[in-house]
């Protein structure tokens, strides 16, 4: 008389387990997936070799390059693509159109965006920073050179815009800017007088002033005055600056999965990678008499830092 007590039990039992793991199914496929699209003015390796790496990060999506000449006015492209620019050729490109789809634009620096003002101001614009935070550049100082309170800074007539924010963040962390505009890069007496004020020189994302043709300059006046460069990032630190904070592809991907995971009205404007890293210059530290940069160590505390309130 039980038995078909029990079948109907058995019976319940088969279609709740086999609801639960349909709702586990559901659960890990996502709910939707994203038109991709990035484009660039050169179609290069390492163009491809983004595209790959964040294809392979979100396999959910429909992740395509095309060459920026290959593209139609941005209110060409379907509403719902999300655009991903990877050179300035495709910001000015875009910034000519105040329609079109929402755009994450990559590799653009402080500077070159104040030299199109529109960037910051479109609706459809938001801009990932690829030059060094202010203020985390300024925290690595106070870290790797607690010592130093007078941070030399050249600038230029491109990168005067910056002092303001400069001399905010140093205020913070009781520093004083030495600021020295550097209109003739021929011309090493703005150097020297730098030289003579400062502890250390905190190098600006300005390619005018910090260049190849400007390196040799630089760097050699500075070994002469045992003045460490900190800066302007990570290629100068490998052309001989001391050490400087720098955001690889990875954790740009970081940035990108995280943002294309959000509407794109909730995008920012513009900011900096959360993630970063550390890279010093052993060979420049022990010139100096500095101690050697822990890379992994600093940074770690910097990130530390920067997520207390």
């Amino acid at each position: 008389m039980d038995t078909p007590s029990r079948m109907t039990f058995v019976l319940i039992h088969t279609l709740w387990r086999r609801a639960v793991v349909l709702a586990c199914l559901l659960l890990a496929t996502p709910a939707w997936s994203a038109d991709i699209l990035l484009t660039a003015a050169e179609d290069g390796a390492g163009v491809q070799a983004f595209t790959r790496a964040l294809a392979e990060q979100r396999p959910e999506d429909r992740i395509t390059f095309k060459p920026l000449s290959d593209l139609p006015s941005p209110n060409g492209l379907p509403a719902q693509t999300r655009l991903i620019l990877l050179d300035l050729p495709g910001l000015d490109w875009r910034l000519r159109d105040p329609l079109g789809p929402p755009t994450l634009v990559l590799r653009i620096s402080r500077l070159q965006a104040h030299q199109r003002p529109g960037a910051l101001q479109h609706a459809r614009i938001s801009l990932l920073w690829s030059d060094p935070p202010l203020a985390r550049q300024l925290q690595l100082i106070n870290r790797i050179l607690p010592q130093a309170r007078r941070v030399g800074v050249l600038y230029g007539a491109e990168s005067e815009f910056l002092l303001p924010e400069l001399r905010q963040h140093a205020a913070a962390l009781q520093l004083e800017i030495v600021p020295q505009r550097w209109d003739n890069t021929n011309d090493s007496r703005a150097l020297q007088t730098l030289f003579r004020n400062s502890d250390v020189l905190l190098g600006l994302d300005d390619p005018q002033l910090y260049n190849p043709k400007t390196a040799k300059n630089l760097l050699l006046s500075s070994y002469a005055q045992q003045l460490p460069l900190v800066g302007p990032n990570a290629g100068f630190v490998k052309a001989g600056s001391l050490a400087s904070t720098y955001s690889d592809q990875s954790d740009w991907l970081a940035v990108l999965d995280r943002l294309l995971d959000h509407p794109p009205a909730t995008w920012p404007r513009a900011l900096y990678p959360e993630h970063f890293k550390v890279v010093g210059n052993p060979q420049v530290a022990r010139s100096l008499g500095i101690e050697q940069v822990d890379e992994a160590s600093v940074a770690a505390r910097l990130a530390e830092g920067e997520k207390r309130p």
